[in-house]
């Protein structure tokens, strides 16, 4: 199984294909729509994006997509892998790698592979340590989304941030 891309810019699977393929080519599909957008102008369109990057997961991730000060994509970020129901985030490596990709902003994100998406107490607590120390170097964190295979919630849609 594969994913082409032809000519005129559409992607088509080949081959057999297997629910991990459709959810690769989703993916695929909302980060080149993401990519020609040139920048993150609707919530909707990250969440969309990371719905399908995180939601089939069976353990957490935690991801990063980072911006510039026009909310242009500089990259998007695999940082921390966990386990079924946590991942350990730790906000020096998170700063490390604002510094290295010279963001300005961010948006956070990882998944609740137990399939409900609302914030836990723990969420709220590490969302809070990393907004302290990317502030301490410029970067401004603008939403942590969670993410199950069905939904998502943006905690500063909740006003949790």
């Amino acid at each position: 199984m594969g994913l082409i891309r032809d000519g005129k810019g559409n992607y088509k699977l080949t081959g057999k294909t297997t629910e991990h393929d459709v959810l690769a080519a989703a993916e695929a599909i909302l980060q080149a729509k993401l990519e020609r957008q040139g920048s993150i102008g609707n919530p909707n369109d990250a969440s969309d994006f990371l719905r399908m990057r995180l939601g089939a997961l069976l353990h957490e991730e935690f991801h990063i997509l980072w911006l510039d000060n026009r909310h242009r994509i500089l990259g998007i970020e695999k940082l921390f892998t966990g386990t079924i129901d946590g991942a350990s985030v730790y906000p020096r490596e998170v700063v490390r790698a604002a510094l290295n990709i010279n963001a300005s902003a961010a948006i956070l994100a990882h998944n609740h592979p137990s399939g409900v998406a609302e914030p836990s107490v723990a969420d709220r607590a590490i969302t809070r340590e990393l907004i302290e120390a990317l502030k301490m170097v410029g970067v401004r964190v603008l939403d942590h989304v969670v993410v199950s295979a069905g939904s998502t919630v943006s905690m500063a849609g909740r006003g949790l941030m």
